[in-house]
């Protein structure tokens, strides 16, 4: 110690000087070291990285997906296409287990040295494949869950955004509306839209002939009801983010209000609809299949996977496998979607980190 440093004087509070020592030139050289330059985006996907779970999740959805995109593509036989034999329906296709083949099909190849591509998941009472089906089911649920947990995420953003920022009279009125729609049965309006869209639109073609009234009606549905609970979160997120000082600036300059929304405090509540948008979409696949399943769904032969289990289940008994293929794919999509949106939340929500 240096004969400078001040003493401790007796009976003082204050810590003694002499217990302290000048820092070396090492450990100097040591604090100096730069920790690595990040953003919010880049430490959030890192601590998403390090959740097992979300890992996991995202390794399901991407093995899903490529079977998904890659099967039909491999795979010879089409979702609606009734197995044939000599130009007739093979009968001795129907309700195949998994891995077989019908006696037809033994002695084409037996006679032609052939071998065909192997029914995966068995056949149908139809003599259609089955895993076709289950992939063309897949397909069709998770394109019903992001699209319509894109209509909510568009409507409830704009929505909650505008009911937020203004406030006042415009707050409790747009809120107001909220809650009706909140007591409206969803159930009742499906069917009621099926009922009204089915005379509006019957011979019609395209798109809407494939997918089906029903199927309309339900994205219909989830833009006029669904997107209550995603426009009551940003409301929330809004109207506490509003009041800071930055968007005071903003204002101060002149700033139209659509681009403070836009560009100062929707990014700010990115967290928040990400995690929200990321739930929505297991609950659109579930909403979708259940509806499937008692036959609100997409209509025939487009399958789906709700619409598969209903089929499955009147010879449950007999083909149990039928039922436990797409009820297993409607689990792992929608526990991986689960997943996958609890780490987004604990990766993304500040309030969360340590």
């Amino acid at each position: 110690m240096s004969d400078t440093t001040p003493k401790k004087a007796p009976f003082s509070m204050q810590i003694d000087p002499a217990l302290f020592e000048p820092a070396t030139a090492e450990e100097k050289k040591q604090q100096e070291v730069m920790s690595e330059s990040t953003t919010f985006l880049k430490d959030s996907m890192k601590k998403l990285m390090r959740n097992p779970l979300a890992v996991f999740s995202i390794v399901v959805l991407a093995f899903i997906l490529i079977v998904i995109i890659v099967a039909p593509l491999v795979v010879p036989y089409g979702y609606s296409e009734i197995l044939k034999y000599n130009g007739m329906k093979d009968k001795t296709a129907m309700n195949l287990a998994p891995f077989q083949y019908s006696a037809n099909e033994q002695k084409y190849m037996a006679e032609n040295g052939v071998t065909l591509f192997p029914h995966i998941f068995g056949t149908d009472e139809l003599s259609r494949d089955y895993f076709i089906r289950v992939v063309y089911g897949t397909r069709v649920s998770l394109a019903v869950g992001f699209f319509a947990s894109l209509i909510v995420l568009v409507i409830g953003v704009l929505y909650g955004s505008i009911s937020g920022y203004c406030g006042g009279r415009v707050d409790l009125i747009m809120m107001r509306i909220v809650d009706v729609i909140y007591s409206l049965p969803d159930m009742l309006v499906i069917i009621l839209l099926s009922v009204v869209l089915k005379e509006l639109l019957d011979g019609s073609k395209g798109i809407i002939a494939r997918l089906g009234t029903n199927m309309v009606s339900i994205f219909i549905v989830f833009g006029m009801l669904y997107w209550v609970g995603m426009a009551r979160l940003v409301r929330g997120q809004i109207l506490s983010v509003k009041e800071n000082e930055y968007v005071l600036a903003a204002k101060s300059i002149g700033t139209s209000s659509p681009r403070i929304i836009r560009r100062h405090i929707l990014p700010n509540c990115l967290s928040v609809i990400i995690i929200t948008t990321a739930l929505q979409i297991p609950s659109a696949i579930f909403t979708e299949s259940f509806l499937s399943f008692i036959g609100l769904g997409v209509a025939a032969p487009m399958p789906s996977l709700g619409s598969l289990a209903n089929a499955a289940r009147q010879g449950m008994q007999s083909y149990p496998y039928k039922l436990m293929f797409p009820a297993l794919m409607i689990c792992l999509i929608v526990l991986a979607l689960n997943l996958l949106g609890d780490g987004l939340r604990d990766a993304l929500d500040p309030k969360l980190r340590k």
